[in-house]
């Protein structure tokens, strides 16, 4: 087992070094304009859509159903509403937090709300996958070390992987937008990345009880998702654009396009 939870720290590992690298293409924007801010934004937001189905709802259900037992329509549904109240939650405590901490305003730092509930909720959607990755790994335990397996949950990382480069950009990028540093936004983005490894490790010692659970933590992560970017991203990237109401729309189908066809081309 010792040799499993290995593997799984390397391939995690793996998957928060491309999520690193996805929050680097932050360097290359120095001082963007606001048309092109916009167009960041939405694509975060196009891809945290996706991602919320393609990489986490649809394996939830199969999971699921797999599983018996609990209808997996009722599993998918209960821990997708539980992620969206637990970020509105979240955006409560939040809010008041920020208020307390600027009293002399009246009112809270919707910047600094904005950027804390974006991190929060690509890092919660960062647990089950590193959970999936370790459980893929620990299962070989139980299953044996057979080639097939083995190769089998490689893919997994591997296609995890390949999805976190654009959701790393999807935290740096917005992060930029928000008036963060292009060090700062890096640092950031990656660091979302990093609950990965530990949920991998995490996940191959405790395969059998985790594998239960994954379906809901899985559909959990997608409610999270879609709330934050529908009620935060999606509005914020639609301001200031009456000359090209469009541009941030087309950058929201864009991200969109790019996270599904990394997702159903990787399966």
């Amino acid at each position: 087992m010792n040799i499993l939870c290995f593997y799984a720290l390397l391939a995690t590992g793996i998957t928060w070094l491309v999520t690193a690298l996805g929050a680097a293409v932050v360097v290359f924007f120095k001082s963007p304009g606001q048309k092109v801010l916009n167009l960041m934004l939405g694509f975060a937001s196009g891809v945290m859509i996706a991602a919320s189905f393609w990489s986490l709802l649809q394996p939830a259900i199969e999971m699921a159903e797999s599983a018996g037992g609990i209808p997996a329509y009722i599993v998918a549904a209960a821990g997708f509403l539980f992620g969206a109240v637990f970020m509105w939650g979240s955006d409560k405590v939040v809010s008041f937090a920020a208020l307390k901490a600027d009293s002399r305003e009246g009112r809270p730092d919707e910047r600094l709300i904005r950027i804390i509930m974006l991190v929060l909720s690509i890092t919660l959607h960062n647990i089950p996958e590193g959970l999936a990755v370790g459980v893929a790994f620990g299962a070989l335990n139980v299953n044996g070390s057979d080639p097939e397996g083995l190769m089998g949950a490689i893919t997994i990382a591997l296609g995890i992987a390949l999805q976190n480069f654009p959701e790393g950009a999807a935290v740096s990028l917005p992060l930029r937008r928000e008036g963060c540093s292009r060090k700062k936004a890096f640092l950031i983005g990656q660091a979302s990345g990093i609950v990965e490894p530990i949920a991998g490790v995490i996940g191959a010692v405790l395969v059998v009880y985790v594998e239960a659970l994954l379906p809901y933590a899985l559909s959990f992560a997608a409610g999270a998702m879609i709330l934050v970017a529908v009620h935060e991203l999606i509005p914020e990237c639609q301001k200031n654009q009456s000359s090209q109401p469009y541009f941030a729309t087309m950058g929201i189908v864009s991200g969109f396009a790019v996270m599904m066809v990394l997702d159903v081309m990787l399966g």
